[in-house]
């Protein structure tokens, strides 16, 4: 910014003074302030108003970011340089796989406006934060489980198993990993489950906006393979338009057999029928808790 005087910025119109310190947020020079308020235009005063509220909103939204870091900073003043965040998306979807993801942050690291990525509700905007958390991290990776993984071992621990390949596939070893709600079987790394992870740490947060952006590309992609099915739209959630589809159009190799809705319209028994924990399931997870379906 170009070092003006607030007389200077003054003879601008306020159009221009607009673009530079509400739109792009520029620093607002000592004074200006008080000399808007003191404007006989109308427009000057309502200026003011709005720069003193995008100051206001900058304050708030850095106490949220310092407050998302709380778990971070815990364990990088322990020495723990790499700490990885870890976050699942598309667990309750009658189809497709669920994709989890890994992110270590630099220290220190803030971008405004990273949240949950259910909390983000502009699908622009989410792909925007993922562009940024992936070309910032120090490492970050995406792990899956494929619908044929989901219905031998379940879904429950399908997330779990996306989640430890995604800190697998990190390319170096975390020093310690933060985890939405849960634990994963042989992580490579000391761990700890967070409730509300998503809402609560800035790095699983920023797992969930990769999980998520990763897993609706995918679907998106499905989508065109499978007209007619509504996809994209949908992202493979059991909404009405996906239930009747399956009714009028049936199942297709994407379906997970082992979710009641996919089931019924299989013509096959309720999940209440299945048999008990597979081998498979018992030599991945062993003595693991009883299953729990995630909230979508």
């Amino acid at each position: 910014m170009s070092a003006d005087t607030v007389e200077q910025l003054l003879l601008c119109a306020l159009s221009e003074l607009t673009e530079r310190f509400v739109t792009r947020s520029q620093p607002v020079p000592a004074g200006l302030l008080e000399a808007l308020d003191g404007d006989s235009r109308r427009g000057a005063r309502e200026l003011a108003r709005r720069i003193r509220g995008r100051q206001e909103r900058n304050r708030s939204e850095g106490q949220r970011l310092r407050h998302l870091l709380r778990f971070e900073v815990e364990l990088w003043e322990q020495g723990l340089t790499h700490v990885a965040g870890v976050d699942e998306a598309g667990m309750a979807p009658l189809a497709g796989p669920v994709v989890a993801a890994a992110a270590v942050l630099p220290k220190g690291y803030r971008l405004k406006g990273l949240d949950d990525s259910k909390k983000i509700l502009d699908a622009e905007k989410r792909e925007e934060l993922a562009v940024a958390i992936k070309r910032d991290a120090v490492a970050w990776a995406v792990g899956r489980a494929e619908v044929e993984e989901i219905d031998r071992i379940n879904i429950y621990h399908a997330g779990l198993l996306a989640m430890r390949r995604a800190v697998e596939g990190l390319g170096l070893k975390p020093d310690f990993v933060l985890v939405d709600a849960r634990k994963i079987p042989e992580c490579p790394a000391p761990q700890r489950g967070i409730i509300k992870g998503d809402t609560l740490s800035m790095s699983i947060a920023a797992a969930s906006v990769i999980a998520k952006t990763t897993r609706d590309r995918l679907m998106a992609e499905l989508d065109a393979q499978y007209p007619g099915y509504g996809l994209a739209a949908h992202k493979g959630y059991p909404t009405p338009q996906h239930v009747q589809a399956l009714k009028e159009k049936g199942v297709l190799p994407i379906h997970r057999r082992s979710f009641a809705p996919v089931r019924e319209a299989l013509g096959l028994p309720g999940p209440e029928a299945a048999a008990a924990p597979s081998s498979m399931q018992v030599e991945l997870f062993p003595a693991m808790p009883s299953v729990k379906t995630k909230e979508p």
